[in-house]
């Protein structure tokens, strides 16, 4: 069940029964997205300062998603054992130092090193936050939890990369991460204040790999890994699409992404769907609904107006998609929520990277369309996956145990 080993207080919950500990992960969420997605913007300003290229400083994201990957999948298991709420203290910790270095940083190599650092960081601070989410979520309100949860990445790409575009402009880059290392002390503040204390493994942390030998877990992640990947794939290319494909200045990049990111967040007042009619349910729909998504951005991506349209409702089906793939995975198994929730992101993190790689000569050599068409091939066997767990064993259902 989905939080069978922890009691929900109703003395902590909000006027809509969603936790109040749910809105202290949104915080959390942000702050690790904030960081994450704010280098890319502020990227020409960074190599002006350190004197050095763009492609250089960005080599930091991808010393960010490598040591979120790594951490995610051999240390993320200890979550478990000892505790989610205390590992998450320890990784916003650690985040901190690593912000300051990183606003401190006087040449590309200390930048990138701090970034690997925040990435080991963020790799065990994810899965915490995803198993948080799934321990306090009231019986029948588990997706309203988590999709409260999950519109910190909608606050991270519309207010945080925004702000800090703005904020470097006015005063400097480096204040960017001086401020978001001060908002992770914050969420540190705000979880030593909680009410919420989760309860720990007693036997020790599997290895990363057996965790696969879970029931249910090899679909889920084959659907994360194709749904990931298909994701990253169009999202790494959008940018010259829009620029070099359809003729749009820059700043019709940011207005995609908040795009995007209203998509993403308006899904959170839908989520009472998915406690109605069971993760199990929703998933094959939600990652067909993304699958059409891309389809339709193949036939009619030669307008931008239509494109527009299509990235509100990618993240709109996108959001779902997340949201129910959290929900069963952390399901699977509620001793061993760290582990598997860190398989997760380790997974979601090598496909963004397989996928930014293999749809580079595909969107190079043949266009924008057929990339879209391959990210709906993709989501066709994310959405095969999802539906083969539920042809086999539908008890994880939990919208329906709960009606």
């Amino acid at each position: 069940m989905a939080n069978a080993d922890q009691p929900f207080d109703g003395a902590a919950a909000t006027p809509t029964g969603v936790p109040r500990m749910a809105y202290v992960l949104t915080g959390c969420i942000a702050v690790i997205g904030s960081n994450s997605l704010g280098l890319g913007p502020i990227a020409p300003e960074v190599a002006r300062s350190l004197d050095t290229s763009v492609p250089a400083v960005m080599t930091a994201a991808a010393a960010f998603g490598l040591g979120t990957s790594a951490s995610a999948l051999f240390l993320a298991r200890h979550i478990d054992r000892i505790g989610a709420r205390r590992m998450l203290q320890l990784a916003l910790a650690l985040l901190s130092a690593a912000l300051v270095v990183t606003a401190l940083s006087p040449i590309v190599t200390v930048l990138v090193t701090a970034q690997l650092v925040a990435g080991i960081a963020s790799g065990i601070a994810l899965p915490a936050i995803y198993s948080s989410a799934a321990s306090v979520a009231p019986p029948g309100r588990e997706s309203r939890t988590i999709g409260v949860v999950l519109t910190g990445w909608t606050l991270s790409m519309v207010a945080g990369v925004s702000l800090s575009a703005v904020l470097a402009d006015v005063v400097h880059w480096r204040a960017v991460f001086a401020a978001i290392a001060v908002l992770a002390l914050a969420a540190i503040a705000m979880l030593s204040f909680s009410s919420y204390r989760d309860v720990r493994a007693s036997q020790s942390s599997p290895l990363p790999l057996e965790a696969l030998k879970i029931k249910g877990a090899k679909p889920l992640l084959i659907a994360c890994g194709a749904f990931m990947a298909a994701f990253y794939g169009i999202y790494g290319y959008l940018g010259d699409y829009l620029n070099n494909g359809l003729g749009q200045p820059v700043s019709a990049n940011g207005l995609a992404a908040l795009t995007y990111g209203l998509g993403f967040g308006a899904a959170a007042l839908l989520d009472n769907i998915v406690d109605r009619l069971g993760a199990t349910r929703v998933m094959p729909a939600a990652f067909i609904a993304a699958g059409t998504v891309y389809v339709g951005m193949a036939l009619f991506g030669g307008s931008f107006t239509a494109v527009l349209i299509a990235v509100f409702l990618w993240g709109l089906a996108n959001h779902f998609g997340l949201n129910v793939l959290i929900m069963r995975l952390t399901a699977l198994d509620p001793t061993r929520r760290g582990t598997i929730m860190g398989l997760n992101s380790a997974v979601t993190y090598l496909a963004g990277f397989v996928g930014t790689a293999a749809f580079g000569p595909l969107y190079t050599g043949l266009g924008f369309s057929i990339s879209a068409f391959a990210a709906a091939v993709l989501m066709l066997i994310a959405a095969l996956a999802a539906a083969w767990r539920t042809a086999e064993d539908t008890t994880l259902d939990i919208g329906a145990e709960r009606s």
